[in-house]
């Protein structure tokens, strides 16, 4: 029905499976709609007038996190924990996040269940605008969330805080840090901070371009794209909010990259903070 989650390949890299095809998962709702929760990650007036069959309704960008002190961070997984209660998710659910398109929110829900240990999560390539282009099944009831109570074990290999940023650049680690904002962004034309610019030494790989016409790449553009990092390497992907990064985050992951983690305060904390180094192109 669907390939396995995670790939053991003959050179050691594990390949962590995270997108998914609109056939299959008409296949899955058809078939095991029990064990299913899909997640509409678009705003509530986008949802109310259609969408999946028995998706409810999260407006992910509405839990955008910039703080990534300890005390952040504390708080930042006591509230994440809360809200997978909210929605009922736990190990026995395959869960599936999606956007208008492949896009940046739905990834969120990914690296966030990735995040809290949790694998059988998807995100569904195309979004709505794919699934609707396919004529398959909408509707516009409002869906309830299946309440529950799970503790979770974080996987804090996944999450790049201030410090482990700031140890990063300035230290002789082989590390690639990935900035997957718009160019006009990276090089400080645009500000939407304090600082202009970006993370000293970032490379600009703007998240759209995992995309074509509106869906992921497939596999062997993708591996081109990123061609330049070796897998061993460990990678830092940031945007402005942790949305667009989550996108490069999955991306880097279907590909076999194994030591990705995602900068969660990204340029909303980093470029307010007039004390940390930017680079930019003379603005």
């Amino acid at each position: 029905m669907f390939q396995k989650i995670l790939l053991n390949v003959s050179y050691s890299i594990t390949i962590l499976k995270t997108i998914l095809d609109s056939g299959s998962l008409l296949e899955m709702i058809i078939n095991s709609p029990t064990r299913l929760i899909l997640v509409d990650t678009r705003t509530f007036n986008e949802y109310a007038q259609g969408h999946l069959p028995g998706a409810v309704n999260l407006d992910l960008m509405q839990f955008h996190w910039l703080d990534t002190s300890k005390g952040g961070i504390f708080q930042f997984n006591k509230q994440m924990k809360l809200l997978l209660n909210y929605l009922g998710i736990d190990s026995s659910y395959t869960v599936i996040f999606y956007d208008d398109i492949s896009g940046p929110t739905a990834s969120r829900g990914v690296w966030l269940l990735n995040y809290f240990s949790l694998h059988n999560v998807f995100i569904l390539d195309g979004g709505f605008k794919y699934w609707i282009k396919c004529n398959y099944p909408v509707e516009t009831t409002t869906n309830r969330f299946k309440h529950n109570k799970c503790n979770f074990s974080i996987n804090k290999s996944i999450l790049a805080d201030i410090q482990h940023v700031k140890n990063s650049i300035n230290s002789d680690k082989d590390v690639v840090v990935i900035d997957s904002r718009s160019e006009v962004e990276y090089n400080g034309t645009v500000a939407r901070a304090f600082h202009r610019g970006h993370i000293p030494n970032s490379k600009n790989i703007d998240w759209v371009n995992n995309l074509e016409n509106e869906k992921f790449l497939d596999f062997d553009k993708l591996k081109r794209l990123y061609s330049f990092i070796p897998k061993e390497t460990e990678i830092i992907t940031y945007c402005h909010g942790g949305y667009r990064a989550s996108n490069t985050y999955l991306v880097l992951k279907q590909l076999g990259y194994n030591n990705v983690k995602m900068y969660l305060g990204s340029w909303e904390e980093w470029g307010n903070n007039p004390k940390l180094p930017v680079e930019s192109n003379g603005y």
